[in-house]
């Protein structure tokens, strides 16, 4: 079976679809891993981990979210949640304000410190991003730079399960109300 290399440098063979799926999964791999890598980096100065991006990532996209809200995104045991809290709480990072309507609910919010660090956190990711949007010597006058970029969000969207698909995008349209 011969073997050539695609447009993207990647090997084929005859076995075309298999030999596909291990690329755009293997793909997959280093691209989270690098992804990941950068934030990582920082936060290491800081004596942070993974697991205090994801809940800072949150908190500051959606000023106000409750606990409950936040374990349900990030699908982790309260325990755990707890810890990586109590870290961003007690160095400063978030704040906990008591429910307006339910004085049970802990709402959560960045502080400046936290809103600050995040940004940090979120440029290289953006310019990782940015720079794959673009792909190889891409122009970035490119007309066809919004459909890479409804290309990519719909690729990343079917990666999710289906029946999660409705709650991941009521969030993501609760930020934009935000924004607007």
């Amino acid at each position: 079976m011969g073997q050539v290399r695609d447009s993207a440098g990647l090997v084929r063979d005859s076995a075309g679809p298999v030999r596909d799926s291990d690329d755009l999964i293997e793909l997959l791999f280093f691209a989270y891993r690098d992804f990941v890598g950068d934030p990582d980096r920082i936060l290491a100065e800081y004596g942070f981990g993974r697991a205090h991006h994801r809940v800072l990532h949150f908190v500051d996209r959606y000023p106000g979210l409750t606990i409950a809200e936040l374990l349900d995104i990030l699908r982790i045991t309260k325990q755990s949640l707890n810890r990586v809290l109590k870290d961003l709480i007690d160095q400063g990072y978030v704040e906990q304000r008591t429910g307006t309507s339910d004085r049970r609910q802990r709402l959560l919010f960045c502080t400046p410190t936290g809103r600050s660090l995040t940004a940090d956190l979120t440029r290289v990711q953006v310019r990782r991003v940015a720079r794959a949007i673009e792909g190889p010597g891409g122009d970035p006058g490119s007309g066809d730079r919004e459909a890479r970029i409804a290309s990519a969000q719909g690729f990343l969207m079917a990666m999710i399960e289906p029946g999660d698909r409705p709650a991941v995008r009521r969030l993501m349209a609760r930020r934009a109300g935000v924004r607007a």
